[in-house]
């Protein structure tokens, strides 16, 4: 599969940061040919310069519609030779223009267990409902909010003491550890997609 990872971003970028720790590590055979995201105020673009990646600002205001902005989007991607994608933070919602421009090759990270707690907020829905565990999955984007087919995941026991704030915190951590072992499955190409099932072959090793 194309080692070429496209990122879209909208704030921070700290699971960009962390795919870009596991590139250099040699943890992560892959290379991220272009940063983009739809905030200039994004500080994840600063972490990507910082990278010697490439970045580009792309705002999502002035076009006539959200499938506009996305082929806008899927051209500045596949023009740097992108073969997956991964959203890291991108704070907006894709259309089936973009869904269907990279079938299976879009990859996201969410703060819950999925398909519990989809959508914003995660990790304060799953506090607030008084769950015992709750986690991180990266899966595949498909035209349904958060209900691609799911790659992988790590549970995060929520304590008694816990905040919102503080279990968030903790899920992140698994994030930046569980967002590279997903990428490296995905690239892998050992996989197959069955009903809604993801499927390693026999010679990937799914992290724990």
């Amino acid at each position: 599969m194309n080692r070429t990872l496209g990122v879209l971003i909208s704030g921070r970028g700290s699971n960009l940061q962390a795919i870009i720790d596991a590139i250099v590590q040699g943890a992560l055979d892959a290379c991220i040919g272009v940063v983009i995201s739809n905030r200039p105020e994004a500080t994840g673009l600063e972490r990507a310069r910082r990278a010697g990646i490439e970045t580009l600002c792309l705002g999502h205001r002035g076009y006539a519609s959200r499938e506009d902005y996305d082929r806008a989007l899927v051209g500045a991607l596949r023009a740097r030779g992108v073969g997956l994608v991964c959203l890291a933070g991108f704070m907006r919602l894709l259309s089936p223009v973009f869904v269907e421009a990279f079938p299976n090759a879009i990859l996201n990270i969410h703060p819950s267990l999925l398909p519990a707690f989809p959508g914003l907020e995660a990790q304060h829905q799953a506090w607030a409902h008084g769950v015992k565990i709750s986690g991180a999955t990266v899966h595949l984007v498909d035209r349904d909010l958060d209900a691609g087919p799911i790659v992988a995941q790590r549970a995060v026991p929520v304590m008694d003491d816990d905040t919102a704030d503080t279990l968030s915190a903790r899920i992140l951590e698994q994030e930046h550890l569980l967002y590279p072992e997903a990428i490296r499955l995905v690239l892998s190409g050992d996989w197959s997609i069955e009903g809604r099932r993801f499927r390693l072959g026999a010679g990937s090793v799914a992290g724990t």
